[in-house]
């Protein structure tokens, strides 16, 4: 996803941490359907390490289908694509990946409820079958903030992402009371379903709260969606992955009512390495990074992944097939006539599996599989 951050001192860091460190009650939402006393707490340190340990290391990639622009297009019933789900996840496995992070949108489940459902455990049961147990998000604040059912628009040449949607975004008004309720009961219906679906590893309830200039404004929906999360209490842990730094008050919720910690960065090895050891393991908790690899940026493969698995941190990085995302281009640098450019931003694989560079394949493949 874009981004919007910039980098703060150091000292920032530790306010950050400290701020988290000394308010030790989690966020509390009334939604007027049930008490609060039926949320359960954060999982404990303990719980959260005992949980990441029971599991391989997480390396894999935020993915939607080659064959769709967005979210709807990769869930809804006309455009849900099995046969390229089962292609690509099998790229996936061959490079020693385990799992995925995967976007829902709350328009195709509201569309056909139970079909929606159906089609996430035909995802989980393609997934099983490569050895990938995925994490889903439900929120998110980036990109078009305004979208509908039903066909969705052609990609526009050259530009990064031209067709993803926000959840709500501007589709819903979270000052509607009616809306809300929808989207609790969205929310509830997929973790009630799952909630005791080994093949799924996390819910990443909120991507990027704040981006799109929301700031704060994102903050009543995010305590909403951990409040519901708590109530049906699923097995797999809840979290929501920090982002932007300067986004303060967003990130020591987040932070202090995660299960396990998620977090973001597409910066350098230096950048990276700074966030690691200046605030994320100060934690104490499990450590993913669910978005990197930005190639023009200076985060790759080669100076990211290593980071990650010596500090033992989960390592997905944005984009597996290029396709109608159109994530080969950079945030800020489109290509008006849709040519490939010479570096690619995201993505590792051509829709045929042919490697964008077979020097890279090998080194994950490499870092997966201990050859």
């Amino acid at each position: 996803m874009k981004k919007i951050f910039r980098q703060l001192p150091v000292f920032i860091f530790a306010t950050l941490f400290i701020s988290c460190k000394n308010n030790n009650t989690p966020g509390k939402v009334n939604t007027g359907q049930v008490t609060e006393k039926t949320e359960r707490e954060v999982w404990s340190k303990e719980k959260a390490n005992a949980w990441y340990a029971a599991e391989p290391w997480p390396v894999g990639a935020d993915y939607i289908t080659s064959s769709a622009i967005n979210q709807l297009e990769m869930w809804q019933a006309e455009t849900f694509d099995p046969v390229s789900i089962d292609k690509e996840l099998g790229y996936a496995e061959e490079i020693g990946m385990n799992t995925m992070r995967v976007y829902l949108h709350h328009l195709a489940w509201k569309l056909d409820k139970e079909g929606f459902k159906n089609r996430v455990n035909k995802f989980l049961e393609i997934a099983d079958k490569h050895q990938i147990k995925p994490l889903f998000v439900f929120f998110y604040d980036c990109w078009n903030d305004t979208c509908q059912p039903g066909k969705q628009p052609e990609p526009k040449p050259g530009i990064h992402n031209s067709g993803w949607v926000q959840d709500p975004g501007k589709t819903v008004s979270t000052s509607d009371s009616s809306a809300m309720a929808m989207l609790e009961e969205y929310v509830k219906d997929i973790l009630t379903t799952f909630k005791n679906d080994k093949r799924i590893l996390l819910w990443d309830l909120y991507n990027e709260p704040g981006n799109s200039g929301y700031g704060n404004k994102s903050l009543p929906l995010l305590k909403s969606a951990f409040s519901w999360g708590r109530q049906v209490n699923p097995d797999q842990p809840l979290s929501a992955g920090v982002w932007a730094l300067h986004l303060t008050d967003l990130n020591a919720w987040q932070l202090e009512n995660s299960d396990v910690i998620t977090y973001h960065n597409y910066s350098d090895e230096k950048v990276h390495q700074k966030w690691i050891d200046s605030f994320l393991l100060k934690t104490e908790r499990p450590l993913i990074c669910t978005e990197y690899m930005a190639r023009t940026r200076g985060s790759k493969f080669e100076n990211i992944l290593p980071i990650l698995k010596a500090n033992k941190i989960g390592a997905v990085n944005w984009g597996l097939v290029s396709g109608k995302s159109n994530t080969i281009y950079a945030w800020d640098t489109p290509i008006a006539n849709g040519g490939e450019p010479s570096v690619w931003f995201h993505d590792i694989f051509r829709k045929d599996g042919t490697p964008y560079k077979k020097e890279e394949v090998a080194f994950i493949k490499k870092l997966t599989t201990n050859k």
